[in-house]
This record gives structure tokens, sequence and C-alpha cells, in this order.
């Protein structure tokens, strides 16, 4: 709780000139991201030993993940500004992250068992960039708002996936989707 604290105060800090949050969710961090973001851990698959986070941002839910569970993330964030915010916070915090500025679709990491996203894109697009970072039998957790039917059904006509939707605990519009046996749909010509 010591290093989420001193994680929070530091985002806090930055947020006085690095837009990393919603100024009307600073108030709610704990419960808006922290929270939100430490859910997740109850869903890791047992051992597993590295995972990576989709445009990272402010850290959620990668770091706050890396901060409870030990478990090392490659957090990859295009904007720099927000790269040195999670390089900072990953030292005060001595969280296991590597942080990788650079776009998503062009990471060049050894795919991981664990890919999590919040936030970032539609759910078609977060598998395309997913899958060339996933070793196989891998899972994906991906926090998803109120359109997830609409990105389920989006997705499911360019990809194969088994699908384990749990609500999210702190927001009742909001739902974890944990994706793994993800394939490309064949086309017949």
């Amino acid at each position: 709780m010591d290093r989420l604290g001193n994680y929070v105060e530091l985002l806090l800090h930055w947020q006085r000139t690095i837009n990393l949050i919603s100024s009307r969710d600073v108030e709610a961090v704990w419960t808006r991201h922290i929270a939100d973001s430490l859910q997740l851990a109850a869903l890791i698959p047992a051992g597993t030993d590295r995972a990576i986070d989709l445009g990272s941002g402010a850290g959620f839910p990668g770091l706050a993940l890396a901060i409870a569970t030990g478990i090392p993330f490659d957090l990859i964030e295009a904007d720099h500004r927000k790269a040195a915010f999670l390089r900072e916070a990953g030292r005060l915090t001595s969280a296991p992250v590597t942080v990788h500025t650079t776009r998503i679709e062009a990471a060049t990491l050894p795919p991981a068992c664990l890919i999590t996203a919040r936030a970032v894109a539609p759910l078609d697009t977060l598998l395309r960039w997913a899958t060339p970072l996933l070793v196989a039998g891998g899972t994906c957790l991906f926090p998803k708002g109120r359109g997830v039917e609409d990105e389920l059904t989006a997705a499911a006509a360019q990809w194969h996936m088994r699908i384990l939707s749990m609500p999210s605990r702190t927001d009742p519009l909001a739902t974890i989707l944990c994706i793994s046996e993800i394939g490309p749909v064949q086309l017949n010509h």
C-alpha cells in the first residue's frame, strides 16, 4: 500500500503539468484507477512470469499490477512525457517495469503470456496489436465500458477467441474481458 500511495502521490504531482488522468478523476483516483486496475490481479493466470501493458498512459493497469503483484511488466507508451512519468513512477516504487516509448504496433518485444490494456482502443484493434506480442496459449485482460457488446460483435467478425466476461467490481457499467485461444478468422475466397 505504501508503494501504491507513493505512485498516487507522484501521479497527482505530475498531473499539474501533464494530463495523466481526467481532472474529474483526481478526487476518485483510488477507486476509479487503482482499485479498477487491481481487480485484474485475481484474474492473472497462475505462473505468469511476465506481462505487457498496451498504451500504459498513467500506468493503469500495468504499473499498478506490477507494484501489487511483483510480476514484471513491459509498459508500451508512445507519449514521451507519459513514458517519462512511468519511468519515474517505476523507479520511485521499485516496480518491476520496463518502459518502451513506441507506438504499440511498432513494438518489438518477446511475446508474453499476459497482455493488458485499459481505455486504449476498440477490442478488434487491441487483438490485432496483442496477438504478435502474446505467446501461444496466452491471455488478454481488457476492462471495457458500456459498449462492450458492440466491440465483441465487431471483433468476432475478425477473430476466433475464448471469452470469459466478468462484471467490474468498481463500475456497474463496465466489464472485464478475459480472452484466450485467439486466432484470426479464416475467410474463404
